[in-house]
């Protein structure tokens, strides 16, 4: 007659609990920046990002892997801010690219209507007031009159800093009248450094430079630079400046020269114009290459002529002819004004 045994106490024991499942955002940030590195582009990033509270945390807490993601991914052009004249809150068009999925995400997801931009509390009847001055790193810096101050927003992080507007000893020891030049971001915060703008005026015959840091939340005055030579005809003697590759350029209303702004050094220096543009009454723009030199286009004969800062045959930097082509295509495509191209403003 055989016995039935008894189980043993291991056999007796209930079954083990099924191990706690891991999920991506259990993750913790560093691991989840080494995998949103792999991501193929910034609006893959972006849309990413705005998934959830874990993803965007670990993206924007961390300037160190935006710049490393910048460095093996180029930004994709946005759209472009319109910015008419009276007071307005500039319009955001975006670029249409239906096969990019990604990038209408991020464009759908960002605040393109600067809906975060303080208004006027004292007068509910004012209207916005705000003007575009410079788009850097997908960075907006902005102006309002009547606040008197700026702002530095970047409408995909909806980062926001109110800054205000130079102290009035800017225009301590003018010499006749002076007007603003502008306002430009010189670093935006997202390489890791503080927030820096500079702004900069004009007397009848000086420059001058006024640099702010969002260290000391305060405005250094610079020294009017040396007078120019010859002394201009009018009051506003320069055009509206541009910035590139670390050097601010705004070309003469009258003489063949180009006033220059080292942003390094901050000391202000003159170049003169190509020689093809000497005593010829022609709308010209400085920029700067895809390699960082810096570069002149002019329209002549509905063709845009265009001119590199590099060294000629004697080993002397110049500007040199680089090339031309038909503005017939560009204007069939855009089917845009004169009017409108001149109100353009592009963000990345």
């Amino acid at each position: 007659m055989s016995s039935q045994q008894s189980p043993s106490p291991a056999e007796a024991k209930s079954p083990r609990p099924p191990a706690p499942t891991t999920t991506v955002t259990a993750l913790d940030d560093d691991l989840l920046r080494e995998i949103f590195l792999r991501l193929h582009s910034l609006p893959t990033l972006v849309r990413a990002a705005l998934s959830c509270r874990t993803f965007f945390h670990a993206v924007r807490s961390s300037p160190a892997f935006r710049r490393s993601f910048r460095e093996v991914h180029p930004p994709p052009l946005l759209g472009l801010f319109f910015d008419p004249d009276g007071p307005s809150i500039p319009a955001f068009a975006p670029l249409r690219r239906r096969s990019d999925p990604d990038l209408a995400a991020v464009v759908r997801g960002a605040d393109f209507f600067l809906t975060r931009l303080p208004d006027d509390d004292d007068d509910d009847a004012a209207l916005p007031e705000w003007v575009i001055y410079d788009c850097r790193d997908g960075y907006i810096l902005l102006e309002h009159g009547s606040l008197e101050q700026y702002a530095v927003y970047n409408p995909l992080t909806r980062a926001l800093d109110l800054i205000p507007q130079p102290p009035d000893e800017i225009f301590d020891d003018q010499h006749g009248d002076a007007s603003c030049l502008g306002c430009y971001i010189l670093s935006s915060q997202e390489g890791g450094e503080p927030l820096r703008l500079v702004y900069t005026c004009h007397d009848e015959s000086r420059a001058r430079a006024a640099v702010f840091s969002s260290e000391s939340r305060e405005w250094q005055i610079l020294p009017w630079s040396e007078p120019v030579r010859p002394l201009p005809e009018d009051e506003h003697w320069l055009k509206v400046g541009t910035m590139a590759n670390g050097f601010v350029y705004w070309t003469h209303k009258n003489q063949a020269y180009i006033l220059v702004l080292n942003t390094v050094t901050l000391q202000f220096s003159q170049m003169d114009v190509p020689p093809d543009l000497v005593d010829q009454d022609l709308m010209f723009k400085v920029g700067e290459t895809k390699d960082g030199r810096p570069c002149i286009v002019c329209p002549i004969d509905f063709e845009l002529h265009a001119w590199v800062w590099r060294a000629g045959q004697d080993g002397i930097e110049t500007w040199i002819f680089d090339k031309k082509f038909s503005l017939e295509t560009i204007v069939e495509v855009t089917e845009g004004t004169f009017e409108q191209h001149c109100e353009l403003k592009t963000t990345r």
